[in-house]
């Protein structure tokens, strides 16, 4: 009989090991989690979108459109330079760890709408909220973008963008309501600690790492980019300026949210203005998130197929014709006209706009490409709500949202002129 030891069993090879796979098929399951993941996202921005100006004249009596808007423009500015950042933290350290962070500021933002004792809280609301989403929405994005890969990029946006903008719609009607029965504080914002909690216990126990999907692109594409890495600063530039592409598309998104901020922050005081209830200036609030949200569905996956160019162009003019409507008219059917097609209009930008951006970027710092493209976004709300703020007090109300509609219009002007198709995979 042999003595021999019997051989060690052998442990399976590191390469067998099933590793990322692109596609949505491939990734459905972690797909549809971060789906519901924006949705909660976008929910916490959705609960004050109704009642917030409404709180600022009743509770706080604040009169200057100026003062009342002053919750967008730091907003706005918080998120514009937390997604900056965000982009960046995603390719150094991972998207979960950026995800559950922004979760976690998110949290103390319902309890401080509920019991601020002056404006100047909700301010500071305000600024948590704006990191927040910094932090979450760009995340969610940009998972996304790794697990979709090249086929199905604006099909991926547009089912993120749904998520998150439909929720904005419904939390907008959701709160209005409660509004109009139970009052402005504390209740419509009991909504928002059950938001932030389902949304970080969710990112903790059941989402996954994505960055490894990217390094798949990244290797299986070689000629898209060297494999160095720019500087931020050089990723910067090239999107901001450089880049007739990114650059286009970076101040289509910046107008885009700029008149996103001034419809925020005045479209409830032109709806007052006419005479609507608070549940009437709910509704007309959510129908424009809301069509916004279901029609991503449609054009995101529409760009796929058609280009990107085309659609930006045109969705910026469908805008621009939405903001004039509710500024010619002074009705709830005319106002949810414009609604409607501002809504359109959106949904045929926003996720184009992203889907884009990976047509032309490299897979590895395309996380910090998104940041800096958002930075540029999101800066629209300040700079939206500010500008129509000074304009509404100088010039009224009407003055101010006829102004954006004609800055929309120019946006896809420059779009038409500047920006060429990106290559389609």
């Amino acid at each position: 009989m042999s003595m021999e030891p019997a051989p060690p069993s052998v442990a399976p090879s590191p390469a067998a090991a099933p590793g990322p796979r692109l596609g949505l098929r491939a990734n459905w399951r972690q797909f549809s989690l971060l789906v519901v993941v924006n949705g909660f996202v976008g929910a916490m921005v959705g609960m004050e979108r109704s009642i917030l100006p409404a709180i600022a004249e009743h509770e706080f009596e604040l009169v200057a459109h100026t003062a009342i808007l002053a919750f967008i423009v730091v907003f706005g500015l918080a998120k514009a330079v937390t997604n900056y950042f965000a982009g960046r933290f995603a390719d150094d350290y991972g998207r979960k760890v950026v995800l559950v962070v922004g979760w976690l500021i998110a949290t103390p933002v319902p309890f401080m709408l509920m019991w601020a004792p002056s404006w100047n809280w909700i301010l500071l609301a305000n600024v948590f909220l704006g990191v927040s989403q910094g932090l979450t929405w760009s995340t969610t994005v940009i998972m996304k973008i790794d697990l979709a890969g090249p086929k199905n990029r604006g099909t991926a946006m547009g089912i993120n963008e749904f998520a998150g903008y439909f929720a904005v719609g419904a939390a907008a009607l959701a709160t209005g309501a409660i509004a109009a029965n139970y009052g402005l504080r504390p209740q419509p914002f009991y909504l928002g600690v059950a938001f932030a909690l389902a949304g970080l216990l969710l990112s903790v126990l059941v989402v996954r790492e994505t960055r490894g999907h990217a390094h798949l692109e990244a290797a299986l594409a070689p000629a898209r980019g060297a494999p160095v890495v720019p500087s931020q600063g050089a990723i910067f530039w090239h999107t901001s300026v450089r880049d007739p592409n990114l650059s286009s598309i970076s101040q289509a998104g910046l107008v885009n949210n700029l008149n996103d901020g001034m419809a925020w922050g005045l479209f409830p005081f032109v709806f007052a203005g006419a005479g609507m209830t608070l549940a009437q200036i709910g509704t007309l609030a959510a129908i424009y998130p809301a069509v916004w949200g279901v029609c991503q569905l449609a054009t995101g996956a529409l760009s796929d197929r058609i280009g990107r160019k085309g659609l930006i162009v045109a969705g910026m003019w469908v805008q621009a014709a939405g903001i004039a409507i509710i500024a010619f008219r002074s009705s709830f059917a005319w106002y949810a006209a414009g609604a409607v097609l501002l809504g359109i209009g959106t949904a045929m930008v926003y996720p184009t706009l992203l889907a884009a951006i990976g047509d032309v970027v490299n897979p590895l710092w395309r996380a910090s490409t998104v940041g800096v493209y958002r930075f540029w976004r999101d800066l629209g709300y300040a700079i939206g709500a500010l500008l129509a703020g000074v304009v509404a007090d100088l010039y009224g109300v009407v003055s101010a949202v006829w102004l954006v509609a004609a800055i929309t219009f120019l946006s896809g002007v420059i779009v038409a002129f500047r920006m060429r198709e990106p290559g389609l995979p």
